[in-house]
């Protein structure tokens, strides 16, 4: 069956145009024009992935993709027309998968688009696999359930983006090792993803902020100067 992708984009001729292209790519496509719409599109349409872009009526990408996280897992990735690193970190804190600087290549949109529905399509595998032995990975009070993919914290589940697990199980697999940034993007992100290390950083901070007692002063997540992280459980 067809992948279907919302697109949400203001202007009419780039919005024609993606949409054009990704049909002749076999996508199943649907378009909203403003902030508002697009979130109604969204429930309604249940796409397997979302383009959005940040500048838009009515209400910008940012506060769209917060409220469509609240429900939704579907991959984000996000359109911004200034290479702003403020405009990528906000997006990845709202719940963004990915972003992209205008004007982008049509080749590179469409390698981005595979790469995010490739490892929604392993997630969702996951997910919904049958696993008869559970593999916990236990550190005192914090659990990984890696078939479930729920961590609990005292007990009680932590809620984490699919990113923030992903990671989260990749440190405590390799628990006191000193991993690079760049080694943590390569297996967590993936080899093909077009984002940089400073991905990593924002990640590891939302991380503390769930797992760690004093974020400031972590015990867990340990930074190695000029190397990148170590983990301790």
């Amino acid at each position: 069956m067809a992948e279907k992708i919302l697109i949400v984009e203001d202007e009419l001729t780039l919005q024609e145009t993606l949409a054009f292209n990704l049909k002749k790519q076999g996508y199943l496509v649907e378009c909203a024009n403003d902030g508002p719409s697009a979130i109604v599109k969204a429930k309604q349409y249940q796409p397997d992935m979302i383009m959005l872009d940040i500048m838009l009526p009515g209400m910008d990408g940012f506060e769209v993709c917060r409220i469509l996280r609240k429900d939704m897992l579907v991959p984000i990735l996000m359109l911004t027309a200034r290479d702003d690193e403020i405009d990528r970190v906000v997006g990845l804190e709202v719940g963004a998968d990915d972003y992209l600087t205008k004007p982008f290549s049509m080749r590179e949109l469409i390698a981005r688009i595979k790469a995010l529905l490739r490892r929604a399509k392993i997630m969702q595998e996951v997910n919904t696999g049958d696993f008869p032995n559970r593999k916990l990975y236990t550190f005192d009070n914090l659990v990984i359930d890696e078939n479930r993919r729920e961590v609990t914290l005292d007990g009680e589940p932590l809620n984490l983006k699919p990113k923030e697990y992903e990671l989260l199980l990749f440190l405590g697999q390799h628990k006191g090792q000193v991993l690079s940034r760049e080694l943590i993007l390569e297996k967590v992100w993936g080899w093909d993803y077009f984002g940089d290390s400073r991905t990593v950083d924002v990640h590891i901070r939302w991380l503390r902020e769930k797992i760690e007692s004093d974020p400031a002063k972590p015990k867990r997540i340990i930074t190695s100067r000029s190397a990148g992280y170590r983990f301790e459980g």
